[in-house]
């Protein structure tokens, strides 16, 4: 707040008429003006206004008091000239009770009594502190409010609070702490006139809004801020200026504990609004999105968030068609440091493709030779960043391998960097345990043969490849997931076909002694894919089915249409159990993202028994409801979905396995 006194002017000559020089004095004297002793007398309470001691200090009552017993001229106040300062603050010490929401009452106004016309009021609710004052101009005169949210006076406590105003700037302290400025766009009036004006405490001028709780000071301060004043403070909740003379001969208890509680500090200022910039004249100064409830320090050039907003999902719109290769199986974003955002695409025909993320849209960055590639896996060793293609056909010699590519800080770009036999592979999964790395893949079938090894390979140091660790059964393996439970490991296996039908378990395995052993079996129908994700301490596990089929009925389109499954961790039977239910069309995956404080669940929904065409949804997490679809996305052979965020918001990317294109979608937040 700043020191220069810009009071109103006494621009009519104070001095008798035969006086040749003008001078200027302030309206009223600069010391603090007790505007609560003004109604109080200085022997005691009386007319209905009563002494309450609370939690050891004296506070005055007026509630039971008629509004114009606690009121007085403003002309005895402004004896030199009628116009309020530009500046001044205003102090309270009050202990107020809990109000419902929607009630308002008044701490101070100022009434023009002629015309019933609020000059200048103060008033609280149960979430905010209202300053009001009148403005006028050519055309008309209309009343401001500036309000300050959350005072924080709820409590049943004493609280002491300074309001001061400069310039078009308002700020807000309680109890010494740190000041809420607020930079409004209609400055306070340099010449408001008090002129047949009235003060009134705890009301405005009528029964409605009666202040109803305990007040122990009210001061007006011209023509600086009174915070410097007051703090730091031992006791800055009961922090005095000024109290009425009935209240400074009555005993009150103290506390010999009392603190200083806060930090002070000055010069905060918070600007509300639209972005403002930020420059150097705005170093170390905050700015308050309202619409997004989020606080932002200014440091540098740029604003860095201090209290993340609370983002809430809006709407979803198509920000890029992604033209690929060809069709596309599966997509695998990933940052490297230093160098930007990608994406990779397993394309079904000969060439794999890796975009980069640039000026808002993702643009061809490396062509890789792939063979049916279904899905990438990225991951990193070190400083060491790999990234891994699962090919589904063999070359053109008839070989089946899939390949890791490493990356090259040099030429910035993949190269090969070891190739590993594989069987029609479907996916890789990355892990750590016990500081060792590992790569695990999903062999598909052999042949016509379904039922065989996949296998988890772990790193040798020595050798700085992948080497063979464990094998595991499976059945058309289709996806593996990794995740933790404090200090347990568990991989657990999409297993979609038997070689006779859909209906088949699909495993979970835990770490223990070296290896990875049974843990638990769920009973799935091709199963596309598994998604774990936590929201607060619980621990979901969610399986897309894709198709129920056994080779001995007959094909039906509706085979297509089946529950895929939610489970949630039991941690005291130590299994997971079946949570909720939710419907889909051909499911081959899931992603878990979070907006804000909200969580949601996409799935790709491919084919519904008649169409490729069909919708995919996206399920908002609604506690005892579980999830429910919020969001229906249009989608063709949608095959997999990646949820990534970046310095411009938060986006979906979806691959879709029928047409040789991809599509990213913007999330519209609030």
């Amino acid at each position: 707040m700043s020191a220069l006194l810009t009071l109103c002017v006494a621009l009519l000559p104070l001095a008798s008429p035969g006086h040749g020089t003008q001078h200027w004095e302030p309206c009223t004297d600069l010391r603090p003006l007790d505007i609560l002793a003004e109604v109080v007398p200085p022997n005691g309470a009386a007319g209905g206004i009563q002494t309450v001691q609370a939690q050891g200090a004296w506070g005055l009552q007026l509630s039971a008091a008629s509004p114009r017993a606690v009121s007085f001229p403003a002309s005895r106040i402004f004896s030199r000239c009628d116009l309020l300062p530009e500046e001044f603050s205003i102090v309270v010490t009050l202990k107020v009770p809990n109000l419902p929401p929607k009630k308002n009452e008044y701490l101070l106004t100022v009434v023009a009594e002629e015309k019933d016309t609020l000059l200048l009021g103060l008033r609280y609710s149960s979430t905010q502190l209202h300053f009001l004052f009148l403005s006028e101009d050519k055309a008309g005169a209309w009343q401001t409010r500036v309000s300050f949210r959350n005072p924080g006076l709820m409590d049943s406590q004493w609280h002491t609070l300074v309001l001061a105003v400069s310039q078009g700037a308002f700020s807000i302290t309680t109890d010494c702490g740190l000041p809420l400025d607020i930079v409004a766009d209609m400055p306070f009036p340099a010449t408001l006139s008090v002129q047949g004006a009235r003060f009134f405490v705890g009301s405005r001028r009528r029964s409605k809004g009666l202040f109803t709780g305990l007040m122990r000071q009210l001061v007006m301060l011209p023509g600086s801020d009174a915070t410097p004043r007051l703090c730091p403070s031992r006791n800055a909740q009961l922090a005095e200026l000024s109290i009425p003379r009935a209240l400074q001969g009555l005993p009150r208890k103290s506390d010999d504990n009392d603190v200083l509680k806060y930090p002070y500090e000055t010069d905060v200022k918070v600007t509300l609004g639209s972005q403002p910039p930020c420059t150097k004249a705005e170093d170390a100064q905050f700015w308050f999105d309202a619409a997004r409830r989020g606080l932002y320090l200014c440091m540098g050039s740029k604003w860095v968030s201090v209290l993340a907003a609370k983002a809430k999902l809006d709407y979803v719109e198509e920000h890029q068609s992604l033209f690929t290769n060809s069709e596309t199986l599966g997509i695998e974003v990933f940052h490297i440091p230093n160098v930007g955002l990608f994406v990779a695409t397993a394309n079904r025909k000969a060439r794999s493709a890796i975009y980069k993320w640039t000026e808002g849209k993702f643009v061809s960055y490396q062509n890789i030779l792939t063979h049916q590639a279904q899905s990438w896996r990225h991951f990193t060793i070190g400083k060491k960043i790999f990234l891994a293609v699962a090919n589904f056909g063999p070359n053109e010699r008839g070989q089946e391998f899939s390949v890791i590519y490493k990356w090259s800080p040099r030429k910035l770009k993949f190269t090969l960097y070891q190739r590993i036999v594989t069987h029609s592979a479907r996916d890789w999964e990355a892990f750590k345990v016990d500081g060792e790395h590992f790569l695990a893949v999903a062999n598909h079938r052999e042949g016509d043969n379904h039922n065989i090894d996949s296998i988890i390979y772990k790193w040798n140091p020595s050798t700085q490849l992948f080497e063979v660790n464990q094998t595991i059964a499976t059945s058309g393996a289709y996806d593996w997931e990794f995740f933790t439970v404090g200090p347990y490991s568990f991989l657990v296996v999409a297993n979609t076909f038997n070689g006779t039908s859909t209906k088949v378990h699909s495993h979970l395995y835990i770490w223990l002694v070296g290896s990875f052993q049974l843990f638990q079996s769920f009973l799935t129908f091709g199963a596309a894919d598994w998604e774990v994700f936590h929201i607060g301490d619980r621990i979901f596990l969610a399986v897309a089915n894709s198709h129920s089929y056994d080779v001995e009925m007959q094909l039906q389109n509706d085979s297509y249409v089946i529950s895929s499954v939610i489970y949630e961790l039991n941690v005291t039977a130590q299994t997971f159990v079946k949570f909720q239910d939710i419907p889909t069309c051909s499911a081959l995956d899931w992603e878990f993202f979070s907006i804000g404080e909200d969580h949601f669940l996409v799935v790709a929904n491919s084919f519904d028994g008649n169409s490729f065409s069909v919708n995919s949804i996206i399920y908002r997490w609604q506690g005892y409801e579980g999830f429910v679809a919020v969001h229906s996305l249009p989608t063709f052979g949608c095959r997999d979905w990646e949820a990534f965020d970046t310095a411009a918001g938060s986006y979906l990317i979806y691959s879709s396995a029928k047409e040789p294109f991809s599509r990213v979608l913007r999330l519209r937040t609030g």
